[in-house]
Parts: C-alpha cells; sequence; structure tokens
C-alpha cells in the first residue's frame, strides 16, 4: 500500500483546491478523491488522511462521502473495471448471462479481482443505456448490445494486453488514468479523444427531425457559444433597449391651477387639474339627497378598509405571519398574559377552573432554542478547520508550502496543520 503520495499529485490537489472560493474548497472533496485513487487504484486509509489535511477535514467526514459513491474503491482494483448492466432492461435482455458468464470465465464474483490484478468485475444497476442492452463498460467506457460470447472476447483481449475499441467514446484507458480525468485533469494520449463516435439509437431522433423537416425556427448550428462576458454584455444591451422603449410617464402640470376662491384646484388621475366650480352667491348650500342611493367607490381608488367585527380583542397577525416553530410554540403554551383567546390558531389553555396557568415564557423558549442551534452553512460544516483551508489556497497560489519548503507529508508527520 502507498503511504506517500507523489509530488505531482500535491501539485495537482492545490491545482483542484484552487478551483474553488476559500469558504467552498470541501467542494474540492469529490475530484481529491478520484486523485488518490489514481494513484493507488483505490481510496485507501492513506488517500483519507490526505484528503482530511490538504482540506481541513476530519476522516470521519471524508470516509462518509467515499463510501456513498460507488465510483471509489475501497480495495485494490483491476486495471479493467469490467461492469454488467443487470438491471431491469438489460437483464430482460440478457444481461445476467452475460455477468454469469463472466463470472464462470474469469473465476471471480461481484467486486472481486481476478488473480493477475487485470480485471475487477461487477454487476452493476442502471448505467443509463437502455435503448443500447444488453450494455457493459470497462472503465466506464461502453460495450453496447453485448452477448455472452462478446463480453468474453473483451475480457480475454484485455488480459492478453489488448485495449479493444468501446462502441462509444474515446480508446479504453487504464482505470487510474481514468480516474485522472475524472479529477478533472484532460487525457493526455494523442488523439485519444478523437476516437469513437455517437450510437445509432443516440442519433435516432436527429434522423427524424431531418426526414420530417423539423427543426427550431431560426437555429443555426454554427452559432458560437457565447462567453458568460459576452452573454452579459447583450443582456444588459437588450435591457437598456427595452427601457428606453417604455412610454414617459406623464408628469403634472407644474403650475396649479386657481380655483374661484384663490385656492389651489386638485388635480384629477392624469395630472391635468380639473376647473373649480365657482362659489354660490346666494342661499344656503344644498343639503344632500336623504333618499338618494349611495355612489359606489371608484373603481381606480383604494378599498376601503373591513368594518369592524365588534371584538373587543385586539388585532393580531394571522397565524401564516409566523413560523411554524414558533406558531406550534404558542398554541402549545401561550403566554398568558400575551395570547388572545380568539386569535386564529391559538387556544389557551386552562387549569380546569376556567383560569389560564401563569405565563409559559413559549417565545422566550423558543428564542433560545434557535439561538443554540444556529442553521449549519453549507461552507464551513462541523470539524472543518478554516486555517487549513486558508493555508491550501495560499499554497495553490504561490505554489510552495506556507514554510518555503516542498509540501509536508501528513502520513510522515501523523498530524494536519
Amino acid at each position: 500500500m502507498t503511504t506517500t503520495f507523489t509530488d505531482e499529485t500535491r501539485e495537482r490537489a492545490r491545482d483542484i483546491i484552487a478551483r474553488y472560493p476559500a469558504d467552498r474548497s470541501r467542494s474540492a472533496l469529490l475530484p481529491l478523491l478520484h486523485l488518490v485513487q489514481a494513484e493507488e487504484g483505490y481510496v485507501s486509509p492513506a488517500g483519507v488522511a490526505f484528503c482530511a489535511e490538504v482540506l481541513g477535514l476530519n476522516k470521519a467526514q471524508v470516509g462518509a462521502v467515499a463510501t456513498f459513491y460507488t465510483m471509489y474503491k475501497r480495495k485494490p482494483t483491476g486495471d479493467f473495471l469490467v461492469s454488467v448492466c443487470t438491471n431491469t432492461m438489460c437483464n430482460v435482455l440478457g444481461g445476467q448471462e452475460v455477468y454469469d458468464t463472466l463470472a464462470e470465465h474469469l473465476g471471480v464474483g461481484h467486486d472481486e479481482t481476478t488473480a493477475d490484478g487485470t480485471i475487477t468485475l461487477e454487476h452493476a444497476e442502471c448505467l443509463a443505456a437502455c435503448d443500447y442492452g444488453p450494455v457493459m463498460t470497462v472503465n466506464y467506457d461502453f460495450f453496447d448490445g453485448v452477448d455472452s460470447s462478446a463480453a468474453v472476447g473483451v475480457v480475454d483481449e484485455l488480459r492478453a494486453g489488448g485495449r479493444p475499441m468501446p462502441t462509444r467514446g474515446a480508446r479504453l484507458c487504464t482505470l487510474k488514468e481514468m480516474a485522472v480525468q475524472l479529477a478533472g485533469f484532460a487525457d493526455e494520449r494523442d488523439g485519444a479523444v478523437a476516437d469513437g463516435g455517437p450510437g445509432e439509437p443516440t442519433l435516432r431522433g436527429l434522423r427524424l427531425a431531418q426526414q420530417h423537416g423539423v427543426s427550431v425556427p431560426g437555429f443555426d448550428p454554427n452559432t458560437p457559444i457565447r462567453s458568460k462576458a459576452e452573454a452579459d454584455k447583450a443582456a444588459a444591451e437588450a435591457k437598456a433597449k427595452a427601457e428606453a422603449a417604455k412610454p414617459a410617464p406623464v408628469e403634472a402640470s407644474a403650475a396649479p391651477v386657481k380655483g374661484g376662491d384663490g385656492a389651489s384646484a386638485p388635480t384629477g388621475a392624469a395630472g391635468v387639474a380639473e376647473p373649480a366650480k365657482p362659489a354660490e352667491a346666494t342661499g344656503p348650500a344644498k343639503p344632500a339627497e336623504a333618499t338618494g342611493p349611495a355612489k359606489p367607490a371608484e373603481a381606480t381608488g383604494p378599498a376601503k378598509p373591513a368594518e369592524a367585527s365588534g371584538s373587543t380583542t385586539r388585532d393580531v397577525k394571522a397565524p401564516d405571519d409566523k413560523s411554524p416553530q414558533v406558531r406550534t410554540a404558542e398554541t402549545r403554551q401561550p403566554d398568558a398574559g400575551t395570547a388572545v383567546p380568539d386569535a386564529p390558531g391559538t387556544k389557551v389553555p386552562t387549569d380546569g377552573t376556567g383560569t389560564a396557568p401563569e405565563a409559559g415564557d413559549a417565545r422566550a423558549a423558543e428564542a433560545a432554542g434557535v439561538a443554540a442551534n444556529a442553521p449549519a452553512g453549507d461552507g464551513k460544516p462541523a470539524g472543518d478547520e478554516a486555517g487549513a483551508q486558508e493555508r491550501n489556497l495560499t499554497e495553490a497560489k504561490a505554489g510552495t508550502d506556507a514554510d518555503g519548503a516542498g509540501p509536508a507529508d501528513a502520513n510522515e508527520t501523523g498530524a494536519q496543520k
């Protein structure tokens, strides 16, 4: 078992951490696990400790992630991971027979490796290729529509040192080489990414669209994908153009119109002053019509508040205006001095004689509980070490350790910085 990671791995680890903000460095854990698997062939206890060291986490946090995802292997794995789909669709098409044949031919079972260390066999759940079933993958590259004899031919060629070409995707590489790519680094083999091509079932929709003349209106397949800066600039220009196209608001007249008595007359809804009626020269003002119907409120005016219900209690907020926790606490044990008996959703308990109990301090208890259980942020979960995160970000920028020397090995010192 490897106990010391190479300088190249440590340099790549710093590159991975530098991809993320300082307070989100934990997001680098997934690619870092692929990185240590690329060196050792699996995620060893030393690999868990390495990831914990560089991210300032504890080993339990790293182990919880490493054991959750099946792509992280917890024991030594062969150069080629052969996965056979045995889920419903592939099983109906013969996937289980393919797996059983390979298990007997190789002399291994699920998650076991051949004696020569070449092949690790596993049965997989859905490999997301139902239209190609039954399928198997070698280091996550697809071999579609396989049968028992074709699968045996693939593993025999692998054990003989060959590299059979997958049905789709680039040419095969070892599991360690694939782990480097999963960690976010390019495949450095000449022309590797130019190999392979899409399968016919994948292109079926395109073929039907071409056959029936179906296309997206105004779609140009040669349109380049804009960068984020270009997209933001275009969005800002479109927003400015839309703002400029809006009609200017009608402003009220600057000079008020004087009424007959010299007072300013009120303006109408459109901002135009209404002419004031001259005062009656003679006679008292006419009283309002007693028998005439009341005029309805203007349609555009503000709604009148509802009439008082006659309740002797003060106005209270609706229960939905409170958080569910506070509302539940008040319902169970409201404060006798503040609870409103007829408030919706609130019931004041009594001691059997009709007398409310003493104040239960429900609000104070709820506030104390909230203060003692602050929600955890996604940036720095419990146990994270902020100093280690800042140190690794500094190392990623400077390209060297904080003390000016090469990076220290956590497995040799046995302590986190």
